[in-house]
C-alpha cells in the first residue's frame, strides 16, 4: 500500500499539479487533497488507481513501514519520447505556442 507523502513525491517529481494527478486516476481534486494531507482514509481501489497512473509515468515506490517508504522515478526507455511533465499538450519545436493556426484574422474598419 503507498501513503501519503509517496502520492506527493511521486507528484513532484513528476512536475504534476494535483489537478492533473486527479484527472488521470479519475479522482477529484479535493479527493486527492485530503488524501494527500492525510485527512481521509482512503479506498484501497483509489489507491490503486493513483498508484497505477504513478507507476504508468515510471515512479517506483519503495520501502515499508519498519524502514521507511519512498518513491524513486525510473529513467524514461531511450526509445520513448519524454515523460508527459504537467499534462500540458505538447507545442512543436521552436514555435511559441501562442501562434494560431492559419491567417490572421480580418478587422473591421473603424467608423467616424
Amino acid at each position: 500500500m503507498i501513503v501519503a507523502a509517496q502520492i506527493r513525491a511521486g507528484r513532484g517529481l513528476l512536475k504534476w499539479t494535483q489537478g492533473v494527478l486527479a484527472s488521470r486516476a479519475a479522482v477529484s481534486v479535493v479527493t486527492l487533497n485530503m488524501i494527500e494531507s492525510e485527512q481521509v482514509q482512503p479506498r484501497n481501489r483509489t489507491l490503486e488507481a493513483i498508484r497505477r497512473v504513478l507507476e504508468g509515468e515510471g515512479i517506483r515506490f519503495i520501502g515499508d513501514a519498519e524502514d521507511g517508504y519512498g518513491v524513486v522515478l525510473r529513467p524514461a526507455p531511450a526509445t520513448a519520447g519524454p515523460r508527459s511533465d504537467q499534462g500540458a499538450p505538447a507545442v512543436a519545436p521552436g514555435r511559441p505556442d501562442d501562434i494560431p493556426d492559419g491567417p490572421p484574422a480580418r478587422r473591421r474598419p473603424r467608423r467616424p
